[in-house]
């Protein structure tokens, strides 16, 4: 009966007490809780790498690429608007050296005769050709010609390697970088087919000159072509860092010209003169006597912005497992190949080829040789025999001349000159004033 009291006066302050106990063993130990923070963090960093290169090789690496009309139209944007912002304000024949020939006072001649100051308009009426109303041409005949052009140098391309020689030679010259072992050509296909020009128009072009009527005529005609010429290559990327030769990564690239269409300019620029040595004083400019060299007159063709390149490239990265066409290194190449042809031939910018002389020459005169040619250096010879025959027969007739004169003068009853004394002792012909013998 005494020990029921003592049980019951303990109950409450018994089970705070074991609680308070078994709450304090139920809570874990720090260095259990770091552990266990330490994994989570660890595991969430993992899989956001995993994440990461997961959609990196998904979306940059093997992303489709935007399709041909989405490029070509966005780089034609890109184009038109870098030309708005680079716009030339100088013509491409003016220059701060350069005189015009109306500039240069020249001495009078009345044995050449100065035409009439030909303008665009004068020489448009002249060759009954309306810029407003005349019909595009179709260029066939000039189809034909550049077929044939096309056609002999693939011929020649095929006999001596002359091109797979000069390629190897450029590809691993003095610009290749570094990091690059030598390029080998794997492939070099030419195509078969040819390019076709059409829709030729001429219009003139002003080219900001003050002068009126002073626009030089510009030909604009539409070329396209659709064939398969293919570039590949082989070659080592090499990592030298942090010492040389860490690791070496082979890649091949091919490149194929699928199909280009765009619009050709072409138009002929005058020859000009220059002033070699330019005069400090602008008041004695006019005056002073300055050497002026003229440059040829040169050929001038460029590509409206508008042009379309379409091109399949192929690429295989590794050695043993394997990356095959790349998506991103496509991209790459084209976006190279578009930027190496706008900074040399997309307008503003243009190719100027100097034209040779076009007057007939004997040099250049091709066909079967004439009776008396027998060859270059008999020619030559012949040339400076008739040369000398000529030079002596108009000494002869000089002389004829004088011994004619003095004979008249002497029948006559004038005293005999000095000279014909001279000539008829026997002497040779003197100069006036020479001294006595």
């Amino acid at each position: 009966m005494t020990a029921t009291p003592s049980l019951q006066s303990r109950t409450p302050y018994t089970n705070i007490a074991e609680e308070a106990d078994l709450g304090a063993g139920s809570q874990p130990a720090p260095h259990e809780q770091s552990s266990l923070s330490f994994t989570q963090g660890f595991l969430l960093g993992q899989l956001s790498v995993v994440i990461f290169i997961g959609a990196f090789i998904k979306f940059f690496i093997f992303g489709d690429p935007p399709s041909p009309e989405t490029t070509a139209s966005s780089r034609a944007l890109a184009r038109q608007s870098r030309d708005r912002t680079h716009r030339r304000s100088f013509s491409i024949n003016s220059s701060p050296s350069v005189i015009s020939r109306s500039d240069v006072r020249l001495s009078p001649s009345n044995v050449l005769r100065h035409p009439p100051r030909l303008t665009t308009p004068i020489i448009l009426a002249k060759t009954y050709y309306n810029v407003n109303a005349h019909q595009p041409e179709s260029l066939d005949w000039f189809n034909v010609l550049i077929a044939q052009t096309i056609a002999q140098f693939r011929t020649d391309a095929h006999q001596d390697e002359a091109i797979l020689t000069s390629l190897t030679s450029v590809l691993n010259g003095p610009q290749k970088p570094e990091f690059l072992s030598s390029i080998k050509v794997t492939e070099i296909s030419l195509g078969e087919d040819f390019p076709i020009f059409s829709n030729c128009r001429v219009h003139p072009v002003d080219d900001g000159s003050t002068e009126p009527d002073t626009a030089r005529l510009q030909a604009r005609m539409d070329v396209d072509l659709s064939d398969l010429i293919t570039f590949g290559i082989e070659t080592k990327i090499i990592l030298n860092w942090p010492r040389p030769l860490t690791a070496v990564l082979p890649v091949a690239l091919a490149v194929s010209i699928v199909r280009f269409s765009g619009t050709l300019s072409i138009s002929f620029l005058p020859s000009v003169s220059q002033s070699t040595t330019p005069s400090a004083n602008p008041a004695n400019s006019c005056s002073s006597q300055q050497p002026l060299s003229t440059t040829p007159t040169s050929l001038a063709f460029s590509f409206l912005p508008d042009y379309r390149l379409d091109l399949h490239v192929r690429s295989l990265v590794g050695s043993r497992s394997r990356l095959q066409d790349i998506p991103k290194i496509a991209q790459m190449v084209e976006s190279r190949l578009h930027a190496w042809i706008d900074e040399r031939c997309v307008e503003p910018r243009v190719q100027q080829v100097a034209l040779p002389s076009l007057w007939p020459r004997k040099k250049n005169t091709r066909g079967p040789p004439s009776e008396d040619d027998d060859g270059l250096g008999v020619r030559a010879s012949e040339t400076i025999r008739d040369i000398r025959e000529e030079a002596r027969r108009e000494v002869e007739d000089e002389r004829r001349k004088d011994r004619e004169h003095w004979e008249r003068e002497a029948a006559a009853g004038y005293p005999e000159g000095l000279r014909w004394r001279s000539r008829a002792e026997g002497g040779g012909y003197e100069m006036p004033g020479a001294m006595p013998a």
